[in-house]
């Protein structure tokens, strides 16, 4: 039997990219997956994706950037597929190019944070009930090595980003007892960013990559979905509270 059969995920911002990648993982061990996007269209072709390899999948369209479409996300997954196992907070918005502190206006530093660290929170609230009701349950959040490494113009991701890894570990020893695990990953891999990146500045893209031990970029669904698809299981029944470096070793902050 797949590690997850029976088990239903809701992936945010996997219409394209790395959730994509973490939506096609969860499937193909078995789970009924809720995709949920702010890109209508691409929550539905992540969607179809699925169901042509026999999958159970539901497209959703939200703007995580508010907590009434967290709210609305998590109870359509439940709606679709009957109850909530798994939740993975991917779902994430920063400007490009990036800004300097100081170029920074509020609303744009407010929607980073409500794109990523608030998105986190209110989806957590709203699929805790279903997770009590389970028994278990399992997060897994997004982090970014741009908050370990302080990267320049990104202020903004980067305060967010690490404020997800403080909450998850909050959460981690809160809803333990409970049953519910919580987990972070922090990826480096083929996202539409970093292959836009590749095509506009390549002699950088090359330069970063000769930085990396592995000597390459992570896959979407290969790398990082495998490890996502790892931390929903119960093979990591035990694994609470962690940062997962899916990265070939390339952060030098930890």
């Amino acid at each position: 039997m797949s590690r997850l059969e029976g088990r239903v995920a809701l992936v945010t911002g996997a219409g394209r990219g790395i959730g994509r990648g973490v939506a096609l993982a969860l499937a193909q061990e078995g789970a009924a997956v809720a995709v949920a996007d702010i890109d209508a269209d691409g929550a539905s072709e992540t969607a179809a994706l699925l169901e042509a390899q026999g999958a159970r999948a539901r497209a959703t369209q939200a703007d995580v950037g508010t907590r009434a479409n967290c709210e609305a996300a998590v109870a359509a997954a439940v709606e679709a597929f009957g109850d909530l196992d798994i939740l993975v907070n991917n779902a994430a918005w920063t400007p490009t190019p990036g800004l300097s502190l100081l170029e920074f206006d509020d609303a744009t530093f407010g929607r980073v944070l409500e794109t990523n660290l608030w998105a986190t929170f209110w989806c957590m609230q709203a699929a805790h009930p279903h997770f009590i009701r389970r028994g278990k349950g399992s997060i897994i959040n997004f982090a970014s090595g741009s908050g370990t490494r302080g990267t320049e113009s990104q202020g903004a991701y980067a305060a967010a980003k690490e404020g997800i890894r403080g909450l998850s570990r909050v959460a981690s020893r809160e809803w333990g007892p409970d049953g519910i695990r919580v987990n972070i990953v922090c990826p480096f891999a083929n996202s539409p960013g970093m292959i836009a990146w590749s095509k506009g500045d390549p002699a950088s893209f090359e330069a970063a990559v000769a930085q990396i031990p592995l000597r390459r970029i992570g896959d979407c669904h290969e790398d990082v979905g495998r490890v996502v698809a790892f931390l929903a299981s119960d093979d990591a029944a035990y694994v609470t509270g962690q940062t997962m470096w899916v990265d070939g070793g390339s952060g030098s902050v930890r």
